[in-house]
């Protein structure tokens, strides 16, 4: 599948970063619009998983190198380096890897999706918990538009994130929503302004950061809980969901950090009073 080790490390490394209890994940090739070629997916699924599995890791941050998010899967690099419609699909399940990495963890993911995310960038994008775009983003599916069909979670999640009847009318046009529209939509949660791309893709980033900072700053692990209880809602019926509910509350309260907390709020209660 062209994929080569020492080139799929380099990704890696150039990919992925922790900082303080923010694991930053960037797509890093700008020149194709940050679409995953098999050195890239390689890299995006080890990394993940590394961010994933860290005890050091309380949140992550998804964001992109040049003028775009994601455009998904480079289809010009498939389709004159992959052989087969096999290595297509093993491709796409070395990427989906780190999809499920990030939607089954107890770490909330923030990603900063400045300028375009088309095709199989959207299922990238839903594998975050908030997202954030600028005023001049634009998002959609355009798979149709080469013959594809949705891959990397966009069935999966798109109708779970918008609605059945609004995920059907992006994968059946080739229709880019605005920014206003994708918030409107529930899609990415806020939009941020620039003076001009580059500008507004910076501020993209910080606001995404800022994001992750209030979840480092705050209960971490409850939040990163309150994300699994949410995401693996679909897993279980309403009764099955409701113990997990009790077990993980209580869970919860025994820890110290639930404990220190629950007394300052007691404490500041009865000042108040």
């Amino acid at each position: 599948q062209g994929v080569s080790s020492a080139a799929s490390d380099v990704y890696k490394r150039q990919l992925f970063a922790v900082d303080e209890g923010l694991a930053r994940l960037t797509l890093n090739r700008p020149a194709r619009l940050n679409a995953f070629n098999a050195d890239l997916a390689h890299a995006w699924r080890d990394a993940t998983a590394e961010a994933t599995s860290r005890s050091d890791v309380t949140a992550i941050l998804i964001d992109a190198a040049g003028p775009a998010f994601c455009a998904g899967g480079d289809v010009i690099d498939m389709a004159t380096t992959m052989g087969s419609a096999d290595d297509i699909t093993a491709l796409a399940e070395v990427i989906n890897t780190g999809i499920r990495s990030l939607t089954e963890s107890a770490v909330p993911v923030v990603a900063a999706a400045h300028g375009t995310t088309a095709g199989g960038g959207l299922g990238i994008l839903l594998s975050s918990d908030y997202a954030v775009v600028g005023s001049r983003s634009r998002l959609g599916s355009l798979y149709a538009n080469i013959g594809l069909t949705p891959d990397l979670s966009v069935s999966a999640q798109l109708a779970r994130a918008v609605g059945q009847r609004r995920a059907l009318q992006l994968v059946l046009q080739d229709r880019l929503l605005s920014a206003a529209e994708a918030v409107e939509w529930g899609l990415v949660a806020e939009a941020v302004e620039g003076s001009d791309s580059a500008d507004e893709a910076d501020l993209v980033r910080a606001r995404a950061e800022e994001v992750a900072r209030f979840w480092l700053a705050g209960a971490a692990e409850a939040y990163g809980h309150a994300k699994r209880l949410v995401r693996s809602q679909p897993e279980r019926t309403f009764a099955e969901q409701l113990s997990e509910e009790a077990r993980s509350i209580g869970a919860a309260m025994a820890t110290p950090d639930a404990q220190a907390r629950i007394a300052a709020f007691a404490a500041s209660s009865a000042r108040k009073s």
